[in-house]
């Protein structure tokens, strides 16, 4: 399955979130979205939201700054 990727980088908390949220809501089950950020905050925001909706937290790197997640979304 493909990956989607989403550019948030330079937008504040909680702007990258709720973004990821509404591109999640239109994948199928099991599609990964890559989200790339800027924001410090974004760090702890994307542990707490994945705990919270049920997506899994498939990978984080730190990549000179710009912080990237891999979220499944779930079934």
């Amino acid at each position: 399955m493909s990956e989607t990727v989403l550019d948030v980088r330079g937008l504040s908390c909680p702007l990258p979130v709720l973004k990821a949220n509404r591109v999640l809501r239109g994948l199928p089950e099991g599609a990964r979205l890559r989200v790339l950020a800027t924001d410090r905050a974004s760090v702890s925001d994307f542990q707490v939201f994945c705990r919270e909706t049920g997506h899994a937290l498939v990978s984080f790197a730190d990549e000179n700054g710009v912080f990237a997640f891999t979220i499944k979304r779930r079934a």
